[in-house]
């Protein structure tokens, strides 16, 4: 017969302490998710445009040698934009516009960017990677490039590059809808 070495009064406040751990994550899994802005996806300090802003781009003749530098330049910085550490694991809803990622049979599928306006990543250049969210989906959906949708799920702090862009975020989808505008 084997004794613990937990005193019986020690073994029932870890008990009790880890079912109220468990009981606590259930319930934050539960609650209404936070609805973000993108703003919102981007720490306050970070400028986009802080290397140019000393460049005057009336000066800069187009597709020269000197605007492709430039545009590479910011092509970096964005991709590398600094995301918000703060916001790892939040349970998130945001709006957004589907970019698919993959086709599946029947027109579904599995994986999309979500970005913050119309023709991003497809008629225009990305946005920043911080305002790009990799979104997976748990069972592949009909949604088509540019759908207008509201996503809910639990938001990571993940960079993927994919051939539409670089996300600064992922989302695993608990929950993907058409947009309606919040009632005011």
């Amino acid at each position: 017969m084997s004794k613990s070495c937990v005193h019986p009064r020690r073994r029932a406040v870890l008990i009790a302490t880890a079912a109220g751990l468990a009981g606590h994550r259930a319930w934050a899994q539960g609650s209404a998710p936070r609805t973000l802005a993108w703003s919102e996806l981007v720490p306050k300090d970070w400028d986009p445009f802080k290397g140019q802003r000393n460049r005057d781009p009336a000066k800069v003749r187009e597709g020269s040698a000197n605007e492709l530098a430039m545009m590479r330049e910011m092509r970096t910085v964005w991709d590398n934009a600094p995301t918000r550490a703060d916001l790892e694991g939040a349970r998130i809803r945001l709006p957004g516009y589907v970019v698919p990622l993959d086709n599946q049979p029947g027109g579904k599928i599995g994986e999309f960017l979500l970005v913050p306006y119309f023709g991003a990543c497809i008629h225009s250049p990305p946005p920043p990677a911080n305002q790009i969210v990799h979104v997976r989906l748990k069972t592949p959906a009909v949604w088509h490039a540019m759908d207008t949708v509201w996503v809910t799920g639990a938001l990571a702090t993940e960079r993927s590059n994919t051939d539409m862009g670089v996300s600064g975020y992922a989302l695993a989808a608990e929950l993907v809808e058409p947009y309606k505008a919040p009632a005011r």
